[in-house]
């Protein structure tokens, strides 16, 4: 694995730091020692004082001119950092958000928004724990608005290029390279940050983290995606099929951009009038972007190509931790397996942790680990302290509840792609699967559009005329699916365009995390992960996992409109009854089956829980001679009874 040279801080306070960091020597990029920064035990210490630190308020200026004022973009960003940094007596590395929810959505479990009381515009509250705990350890904390939110000027894009420029003219400014300036017009320079810079973000805060990444800028040394996008078609659509649940992001774009800044009446009116009048600039581009996100051709363009951060992953320079939930369905799994994957081949410095909950931070699903991990990892890039964190296990897998365990490889490197027929009833089982093919050739169901997946996995042990199901036998000891899972399918459809879903499902009784309420509950006791003042405490409501019982689990999903078979980037219809291949995946995941229990694949047609719904009610004529699984078993082929 390509990994950069670490290194340890030459100067530390407390003797008993030289323990944790002995025998490595200052990194060449460090302009100057940063000083009176405490290691001890590998990690640095608290010793600076929160309450005492510099907050302040600059506007790096953008490399674009998104909002069309003939003047580039102001990029308002809120600065928490030690007093010692003051008069350039020490230097810090910065870690680094932006986020278009610092007004209207809020973040984290407690949707906890920036706050203001004295009218400078500079945050008394900065949302989320990083400033409290990590400023008093020798970080500064930055958190901006995204272009064309809150005090930023600029339109915000959905994930287009302007949000990756905006980050890259913020690094350049934290390395000396780009300009920024007070509320009054002076320009201010970053004398007080070493250029290190690790960005960090949950959902779309850690999607812009990715674009980022793709930039290959300068000084951006690590980045912490969590519930992050790779790809934002993909957010929108699976394989040209359109999610229901994606509808909500253009109403969501158009709410955030809607907001007003909550500074002062008078600069909300201002904003109102110069950004968003109904003649605007955002207004305007705001609804052509609406308008892309749901074009009914579902066809992968340029518009999306601007949004595409996979196809840049040969420009990653920085090293990545991915967070993600193997029950995310609001950023689908595909986005973390896809990244992932990409990362993997460009040889990135990476780690993952994927839990059992949906779109969820881990601070609010493993809450003291996170931290410990978390600080570990950020000393590491960014200060530079070898503290082993990239000699432990690379992946870090939730089984169960609080259940955790650790591997080297994701996926497994002992998976063996397993390779199964489709094949007809046998016994008491409607479908099964084979190691030959069958002969019998053909199965058939009919799509359903108001078909819900409950009924798709409802009584296995019958067949139905709307979905086909194939089934193993009884497992005889626990199997392990790690990976991503392929259908290839061959079937005539009497109709130009269907809809098809693929589900992995497990059959058999057991105490699982539970999907409802993103699988926590938050209860009304607090934890607290650094130094409080009286207007930003560092104490969170904790949480704990909902665990539910049932007879069966939908491990993971996947989706394909059969006018997208062939290419994403054109859709082509059928013609009816011609016989065509069609391949896409379930979505990766890591999931142990038990004893007992059985692993199916379902295909069905329309899938309206997640998915616009074809309204063609299609038959589709499956030869199963010629369709086939593909499933990523840990020890292979014989953990499985067919």
């Amino acid at each position: 694995m390509r990994q950069k040279g670490r290194i340890t801080l030459a100067a530390v306070v407390a003797l008993s730091a030289l323990a944790g960091v002995a025998g490595a020597s200052p990194p060449p990029s460090l302009r100057r020692e940063p000083g009176r920064i405490v290691v001890r035990d590998g990690v640095t210490q608290p010793v600076f004082s929160y309450a005492d630190a510099v907050r302040e308020t600059v506007y790096v200026q953008s490399s674009i001119d998104g909002d069309g004022d003939q003047q580039l973009d102001l990029l308002a960003t809120d600065i928490i950092r030690p007093a010692a940094t003051e008069g350039n007596d020490l230097e810090v590395p910065v870690i680094y958000e932006q986020s278009p929810y610092y007004q209207s959505n809020g973040r984290g479990n407690e949707a906890e928004i920036k706050a203001e009381e004295d009218g400078d515009w500079i945050p008394t509250v900065f949302p989320l724990y990083y400033d409290n705990y990590f400023v008093p350890r020798g970080y500064a904390v930055v958190l901006q608005d995204m272009p064309g939110t809150r005090n930023s000027e600029g339109c915000m894009v959905l994930g287009g290029e302007a949000e990756e420029l905006a980050a890259k003219a913020t690094i350049d400014w934290l390395n000396g390279r780009g300009k920024a300036f007070t509320a009054t017009g002076e320009e201010v320079v970053a004398d007080w940050s070493t250029g290190h810079v690790g960005m960090i973000g949950k959902s779309y805060d850690g999607s812009v983290a990715n674009g980022a990444a793709t930039t290959g800028v300068e000084g951006l040394e690590t980045i912490v995606p969590i519930g992050a996008i790779d790809r934002w078609y993909d957010y929108h659509l699976n394989n040209g099929a359109q999610y229901v649940n994606a509808y909500t992001t253009p109403g969501l774009f158009s709410f955030v951009i809607d907001q007003p800044p909550g500074d002062d009446e008078e600069r909300g009116r201002d904003w109102v009038e110069n950004t968003f009048t109904e003649n605007s600039t955002c207004t305007a581009r705001g609804g052509e972007i609406v308008a892309k996100a749901a074009d009914p051709q579902a066809d992968y363009n340029e518009f999306w190509d601007e949004r595409d951060y996979l196809k840049d992953a040969d420009k990653v320079e920085a090293s990545v931790f991915v967070v993600h939930g193997l029950n995310d369905w609001n950023v689908k799994p595909n986005n973390y397996v896809q990244w992932w994957q990409a990362l993997q081949r460009h040889d990135v410095p990476r780690k993952i942790w994927l839990s059992q909950t949906g779109h969820v931070d881990p601070f609010d699903f493993r809450r003291k680990e996170w931290v410990r991990t978390l600080h570990r990892w950020f000393d590491y890039w960014l200060h530079g302290i070898d503290n082993g964190i990239m000699d432990e296990p690379i992946a870090t897998i939730e089984r169960g509840a609080d259940r955790w365990k650790t591997y080297r490889s994701w996926p497994d490197r002992r998976a063996r792609k397993v390779r199964l027929f489709l094949a007809p009833a046998r016994k008491k089982l409607p479908g099964t699967f084979s190691l030959r093919r069958p002969k019998k050739d053909v199965m058939v169901f009919q799509d359903d559009p108001e078909q819900e997946e409950s009924q798709m996995v409802a009584s296995p042990m019958q067949a139905s005329e709307n979905r086909l199901i194939f089934l193993t036998k009884k497992l005889r000891k626990k199997v392990r699916v790690s990976g991503t899972v392929k259908v290839d399918i061959r079937a005539a459809v009497d109709q130009v365009d269907t809809n098809l879903t693929a589900l992995l499902v497990d059959y058999g009784k057991a105490k699982r995390v539970s999907g409802g309420a993103e699988g926590i509950r938050t209860l009304q006791r607090e934890s607290c992960h650094g130094q409080s003042t009286e207007d930003d405490d560092a104490c969170y409501l904790v949480t704990e996992k909902v665990v539910t019982e049932g007879p069966l689990e939908i491990v993971s999903r996947g989706w394909l409109d059969a006018r997208h078979r062939d290419s994403l980037r054109e859709g082509e219809p059928m013609v009816p009854g011609e016989k065509y291949r069609f391949r896409w995946e379930i979505f990766g995941d890591d999931y142990v089956f038990g004893k007992g229990h059985r692993l199916a694949i379902v295909i069905a047609g329309s899938d309206p829980d997640w998915t616009i719904p074809d309204e063609t009610h299609a038959a589709i004529n499956v030869q199963i001679r010629r369709s086939q699984v593909v499933i990523p078993v840990v020890g292979g082929r014989g953990r499985l009874r067919l």
